[in-house]
């Protein structure tokens, strides 16, 4: 089954989505019929559901429309992935790099479905940790490879817009399985990702 991106909006969850922003927005103390405001709510509910579409998603039939037969069996690395996600605590974005890696045992798979794995996974309300578990995990059940490494870096606008607003924080998550747990491929992994090879 090909991979198909939805671009269009239910008008009943747009409409429910849309009355919710509404009301606080109205909670808020703001005036809801002001001219700035009026469209907000519709603009609001529609952004909400792109930022949320990864759950209408299938990151494994996305990997497999893209499955290719291939004795190569070094490491192929997707680097500086852009990531947007909301952290699920207060709603609110946090961005950075995902860094993803696999040693392919017989199958490769389309280079630009790994981002796009990453995009279904970070488009649902996340926390760091398990954004960079599910894309390991996706990886390694679909592809079956030799291994599976994953680095995001992201800044978190919850510790910098509120709470400690530390501005300059930056949290890094990884996961590696199989051949990644070995010290050495490891090394060559993040000294891979780390440099600049342009």
């Amino acid at each position: 089954m090909a991979y198909k991106e939805i671009k269009s909006y239910d008008p009943e969850v747009t409409e429910d989505i849309k009355q919710k922003y509404h009301s606080i927005i109205d909670s808020l103390g703001e005036d809801v019929n002001r001219e700035g405001l009026l469209k907000t709510p519709e603009r609001a509910s529609k952004a909400m559901q792109y930022l949320t579409k990864g759950y209408n998603e299938d990151p494994n039939e996305i990997l497999k429309s893209a499955l290719f037969k291939e004795e190569y069996s070094n490491m192929v690395i997707v680097k500086d992935i852009e990531v947007y996600s909301l952290c699920e605590h207060h709603i609110l974005p946090f961005y950075g790099k995902a860094h993803v890696a696999y040693i392919p045992n017989g199958y490769v798979v389309g280079l630009s479905k790994i981002p796009r794995i990453v995009d279904v996974f970070a488009r649902r309300l996340q926390v760091q940790e398990r954004l960079t578990q599910e894309i390991l995990d996706c990886i390694e059940l679909t592809l079956k490879p030799q291994g599976v490494a994953v680095v995001i870096e992201a800044a978190h606008m919850c510790m910098m817009m509120r709470g400690v607003q530390k501005q300059n924080s930056v949290t890094t998550t990884s996961g590696f399985t199989g051949a990644f747990e070995n010290v050495t491929t490891r090394a060559e992994f993040l000294s891979l990702i780390d440099s600049n090879l342009r």
